[in-house]
């Protein structure tokens, strides 16, 4: 196959920048014979104009190479993403740390280890219950690496890599991609939320897209963000190659049946962001489930799964009941604490957070073990 194809504007384009003295035609060079081009030139000597179509079609044959390896990386990329099936239920897994505030890569390992029993599609590493916000670019890359090593076979890592700079989020998905992660999922920038309109963040992730070697999913989570991303913006991004999905943790299932219906054209797939809503959403078209108490309960919202895929609504409605109490306890109402809390009583290391994040209070404690034991979980 040739270098460039005949006609292709980028070799036109490098031509004419790199050699101006001698015609060039279509996109190929015509350096014509060397009476013609030394009468057109006189200042130059024939082997001077020689050494010109030299250097010029050297640094054409480097440019054309770098512009084939790119492209070929973007190929690569982009039918992963359209190989890449999210269907199915994913715990966003916590950080573990030691007294000190030290990640307790111990305990995650003995954490990961019971997860691999539980039949999940894959695990969320780094997400907002990972406390990612407090930890480290190197922390957080280490414990992506350490979790994939010690994943089952056939089950998907997919990491967190948002930052609020679109320069140090494809720094960090790059890094996240080396590490083992399948697929990157990416929260909105909200610091400046006031200027995060859709032309703002569709900007930032198309070019996040555009250069990351995994595919990314897109993650909205106003209750964190203060920001939820445009539904106009997330059926534009959905046209995208690269952008794989969407995890919707804001619970407004009229609009997460809106993306359903709207993206439906292309190979988009909606995630909840939450198990307090996995069922409804899975009656508007979402195929899984990026939810905090899978953390707990993950047996328990696997079977919610299954019995959704399989249309034994009355079953899944009973069980979605029973989840909704202890779901809002380590979500929107108690947050992260509550959830390792949790974990501790169901077999679990979540321990404490780290600063400035604090433990419960005993009367939160007290009102978390409600939610659960009056719904029949302890």
């Amino acid at each position: 196959m040739p270098l460039c194809e005949p006609g292709d504007h980028f070799a036109s384009l490098v031509f004419s920048n790199v050699f101006s003295g001698v015609a060039w035609e279509g996109g190929t060079s015509s350096c014509t014979e060397s009476q013609h081009t030394a009468s057109e030139h006189p200042s130059h000597s024939v082997s001077e104009l020689q050494m010109q179509c030299v250097r010029a079609w050297r640094s054409l044959n480097y440019l054309c190479r770098v512009a084939h390896h790119r492209a070929w990386k973007r190929t690569q990329s982009h039918t992963t993403a359209a190989r890449l099936d999210l269907s199915g239920i994913y715990p966003p897994i916590a950080t573990p740390f030691t007294a000190k505030e030290d990640v307790d890569y111990q305990k995650l390992e003995e954490n990961l280890q019971k997860y691999a029993k539980i039949p999940f599609k894959g695990l969320v590493v780094q997400g907002s219950n990972g406390e990612y916000p407090y930890l480290t670019v190197e922390e957080r890359v280490e414990v992506v690496r350490t979790v994939k090593q010690s994943l089952p076979a056939g089950r998907l890592l997919i990491a967190g890599s948002g930052c609020e700079s679109t320069r140090a989020t494809i720094q960090l998905t790059q890094k996240m991609a080396a590490a083992g992660a399948d697929a990157v999922l990416v929260v909105t920038p909200c610091f400046y939320k006031g200027k995060m309109d859709s032309r703002a963040l569709i900007h930032h992730f198309t070019k996040l897209a555009d250069s990351s070697p995994v595919p990314v999913v897109l993650y909205s989570v106003p209750a964190n963000t203060g920001l939820e991303l445009p539904l106009d913006a997330v059926v534009e991004l959905s046209q995208h190659p690269n952008i794989l999905g969407v995890k919707d943790s804001g619970g407004d299932i009229t609009r997460i049946g809106l993306i359903v219906h709207k993206t439906k054209a292309q190979d988009f797939q909606v995630l909840a962001g939450s198990a307090g809503f996995l069922m409804a959403a899975y009656c508007v078209g979402a195929i899984g489930g990026v939810c905090a108490l899978a953390n707990v309960l993950g047996q328990e919202l696997c079977e919610l799964e299954r019995l959704c895929v399989s249309g034994r609504w009355e079953e899944a409605r009973v069980l979605q009941q029973r989840l909704i109490e202890p779901n809002a306890a380590v979500t929107r109402k108690l947050g992260v604490p509550a959830l390792k809390q949790a974990m501790e009583w169901f077999g679990f290391h979540g321990g404490s957070c780290r600063s400035p994040l604090q433990p419960l209070t005993e009367a939160e404690s007290q009102q978390l073990r409600r939610d659960f034991s009056s719904n029949g979980w302890l």
